[in-house]
């Protein structure tokens, strides 16, 4: 195992496979908790692995941790990552409003690194990764804090893994047909089972075809993806699943940025319709992803076992686009007296990343007198490679050749933007080692220790590279089991390697650091499938990317800031019939980041009934709400509270369902930024589904 990872870190060019979008998971890769996480477990999942990289129930983890279960994210109609997250306590999922290009989410204030069965998918912001489906995802686990000690490469605000669907022994075939709003017509399949009497070998195949349209006019929203995988289990003790993924989509940018006026603020023309376009035709954000990797178990004996992930990755992104500038006077960013010709920028980019992640441990059970060790030492590699050229392309009346263009009546000239320059290659590798100890002190006190070290360089071909290391820990004691109620505290700290360099000035990014301390009180009542999680904490960092507020697909870093607040979670079965998740959560954030609401609160429910003495009927209702807040100079981003809606009906080998986002249609904003941009939320989109599943 220890040659995969020197081989990882050395071997160029056939594991230059892909980069960008999939990633295996280091523990996940035990079959028997595949075989839990592909089960319909309700909205309350009892384990989760991305906490402790061991399969751990989350009632003895010191931290928050909120798992979004499938069942869930197949109720509620997720169409993206983001809304899959629209209920998930700690979480703001539609940060930047409607977003074709990536989903943007904040957790605790600052946006969490996202991995892929536990490895990292992305080393830079969008314009490196794409979008994962979440029809290929079993379930997503949000970790909420620093998480560096076991991953190394997760940020303060903590860690949003995605898993994806693993062979399953059991037979199950399913063919599914979406239609909805905007033009949306997807077919989508997952077929798993053995491919010997044996079960030694299982397979799987999903596959996503999607044509569609999208809220803003001339932006559409198309996929092409197949994700096969394949499991050898010559044992009960050794498995391996080989995964592959070919992704290909082609869409625009949603993301207009349109200035305050006309859109939060009175303008005397009106108000921006929020489908408006005010790009160029030919504008796009076409992505292409293919991902390689596999998953490892040998269990030697009852005590000691071994894991090993990989996931090789490349990604493409062709990304051509004409925006409204507001950033250069944010009072004023109209050529006309009449506040109808908005000065636009272009922003175009060809982005060419290769990335290899490997994961290994060997966890080990063993007892020391009174107290019980499951000891983990792993060590964890990644090399990223990118090459992108950019070009920037400023407005007409600033001395560029962007021209401005009608917010209220555009009128769509062909444009040609001035050549590419040379690329510029950038290059980034990290090795970590670390070792945890979960131990179980007498009946009730368990103590979670960890110590990681990295060294990571980060550089730019022609230019040098600069090195950087960390020593990261974490410490959290919980009494478990008082009553059910499982008090803790904890502590942790992050280091983050930031690759790449501001597009602009070309000065390199400085890894990102953290720290998080957090206390909070876990519940479960006996012989109830339900939960209940409390947590407060504060954060500290510093080198933070944030938007450059002079230009908008760029970022630069903050200097060093503190974000607290506290968090209510609950969720499961309030009755046999009744699912139920909710959660409130505060925050107060430092003056520096980009302000977020004070306020979140949502809840969702699931009631299932008969009709007629018919079974297999349900209906699921949500409610969301986010306080108003301020983003000086901006107005005030107002306070908004949405409605979702779910009605189905099983009957033997179908499911038939219609989901409602937005029920009430609400113009909306998600946030109107200081440095003059606004950005529109989802309006309501329909959606109406059949599965047939034979």
């Amino acid at each position: 195992m220890a040659l995969a990872i020197a081989f990882s870190l050395s071997a160029p060019a056939w594991a230059a496979v892909p980069a960008e979008a999939e990633t295996p998971d280091p523990q996940a890769t035990t079959l028997d908790h595949i075989v839990v996480q592909g089960q319909s477990i309700g909205y309350k999942a009892d384990n989760a692995t991305t906490a402790t990289k061991t399969d751990t129930p989350i009632s003895e983890t010191p931290q928050a941790i909120t798992v979004v279960t499938g069942e869930r994210i197949r109720d509620q109609g997720a169409q993206n990552v983001q809304d899959a997250l629209n209920y998930a306590a700690g979480v703001r999922s539609d940060a930047y409003g409607l977003d074709s290009r990536t989903d943007s989410v904040l957790i605790r204030g600052s946006s969490p690194q996202e991995y892929l069965d536990g490895l990292r998918s992305s080393f830079n912001y969008y314009t490196s990764t794409a979008r994962t489906d979440p029809f290929t995802l079993e379930r997503i686990e949000v970790l909420r804090g620093p998480a560096s000690m076991l991953f190394g490469q997760g940020s303060t605000a903590g860690v949003v893994n995605l898993v994806s669907k693993r062979p399953q022994a059991q037979t199950r075939r399913e063919i599914g047909v979406q239609l909805g709003s905007f033009d949306r017509r997807q077919v989508n399949a997952d077929f798993t089972g053995a491919l010997s009497d044996d079960g030694t070998w299982l397979y799987r195949v999903v596959g996503v075809y999607r044509d569609s349209e999208t809220q803003v006019d001339h932006v559409d929203d198309d996929r092409r993806l197949i994700a096969p995988s394949l499991t050898w289990k010559p044992s009960e003790d050794t498995s391996l699943t080989l995964q592959l993924r070919w992704q290909q989509d082609r869409t625009g940018s949603t993301s207009q940025f349109f200035g305050w006026s006309g859109s939060i603020a009175s303008n005397p023309n009106g108000r921006v319709p929020s489908h408006r376009f005010i790009g160029n035709p030919g504008d796009h954000y076409d992505t292409d992803r293919t991902t390689a990797g596999w998953l490892f178990e040998h269990r030697f004996n009852e005590n000691w076992t071994i894991r090993q992930s990989f996931r090789a990755a490349r990604n493409k992104v062709d990304y051509a686009s004409a925006y409204g500038d507001p950033f250069t006077d944010p009072l004023n960013p109209f050529v006309d007296p009449q506040q109808r010709l908005i000065r636009r920028e272009g922003w175009y980019a060809n982005t060419d990343v290769r990335m290899q992640n490997i994961d290994q441990h060997v966890e080990g059970h063993f007892n020391t007198g009174a107290v019980a060790h499951q000891m983990l030492l792993g060590l964890d590699a990644a090399r990223f490679k990118q090459e992108e050229q950019q070009l920037f392309e400023g407005a007409e009346d600033r001395g560029g050749t962007m021209p401005a263009i009608d917010i209220f009546n555009p009128v769509y000239l062909p444009h040609t933007p001035p050549p590419f320059g040379p690329a510029v290659k950038s290059r980034q590798r990290q090795v970590g080692v670390y070792l945890q100890d979960q131990m179980h002190l007498g009946e009730h006190w368990i103590v979670v220790a960890g110590v990681r070290h990295d060294r990571a360089k980060n550089g730019l071909v022609g230019a040098g590279s600069e090195e950087s290391s960390a020593t990261t820990k974490r410490l959290g004691v919980m009494f478990h089991d008082w009553a059910g109620w499982s008090p803790y505290l904890s502590y942790s700290e992050s280091f983050t390697p930031v690759a790449g360099t501001h597009a602009i000035t070309g000065a390199r990014y400085r890894p990102q650091k953290g720290e998080q301390i957090e206390a909070g009180v876990k519940f479960e009542p006996a012989a109830r499938d339900l939960s209940f999680t409390a947590a407060t904490y504060e954060l500290r960092e510093e080198n933070r990317l944030v938007s450059d507020p002079d230009h908008p697909n760029t970022n630069i870093q903050a200097g060093k800031t503190k974000v607290s607040g506290f968090e209510l979670e609950l969720t499961g079965k309030l009755t046999s019939s009744f699912d139920l998740t909710a959660h409130y959560n505060y925050l107060d954030n430092d003056k520096q980041l980009e302000s977020t609401p004070r306020h979140q609160a949502a809840v969702w429910g699931k009631q299932r009934f008969s009709i007629r003495g018919r079974d297999g009927f349900a209906a699921g209702l949500g409610v969301r709400y986010m306080s108003a807040f301020d983003s000086l100079p901006a107005p005030t981003t107002p306070s908004v509270t949405l409605a979702d809606a779910m009605m189905s009906y099983d009957t033997g080998a179908w499911r038939w369902a219609l989901n409602v986002n937005n029920l009430t249609d609400k113009r909306y904003f998600s946030i109107c930024m200081g440095r003059g941009d606004c950005w529109f939320g989802s309006r309501r989109t329909v959606g109406l589904s059949a599965t047939f599943t034979f």
